[in-house]
């Protein structure tokens, strides 16, 4: 992920308005770039992008083989889900790269405010 949609991407701290002025997001990242904070910017952070779910029973899982299909609830123009732990961050869309390599990349199109909230 770039640095602007790793950054785009950040949760909010608890103390930042939900929809906060450009003045405070500046204020914000002023105070994320004192060389104190500039720590928390090089740690990895694991994002996980769940496109659906299904919850088959135990049987039929236990009788699927090669060939079976697992049906998820979402359709494949439906907007995945971008999760840090348990935490759905932001909302995006999956697009296959430019580079020829046939890899996925996701498309930020929704961004969760406090609390996770859209």
């Amino acid at each position: 992920m770039s640095e602007a949609g790793a950054a785009a991407a950040a949760p909010r701290p608890a103390d930042q308005a939900e929809d906060a002025p450009p003045v405070a997001q500046e204020a914000l990242h002023a105070v994320l770039d004192k060389p104190s904070y500039r720590a928390f910017h090089s740690l990895p952070v694991e994002i996980a992008i769940c496109v659906g779910t299904a919850r088959p029973l135990l049987g039929e899982l236990l009788a699927m083989g090669p060939d079976a299909v697992i049906v998820l609830d979402r359709r494949i123009d439906d907007p995945v889900d971008i999760r840090v732990g348990d935490r759905v961050i932001a909302r995006g869309e999956l697009q296959e790269l430019d580079d020829g390599s046939g890899r996925l990349g996701v498309r930020l199109t929704e961004i969760a405010g406090r609390g996770g909230k859209f």
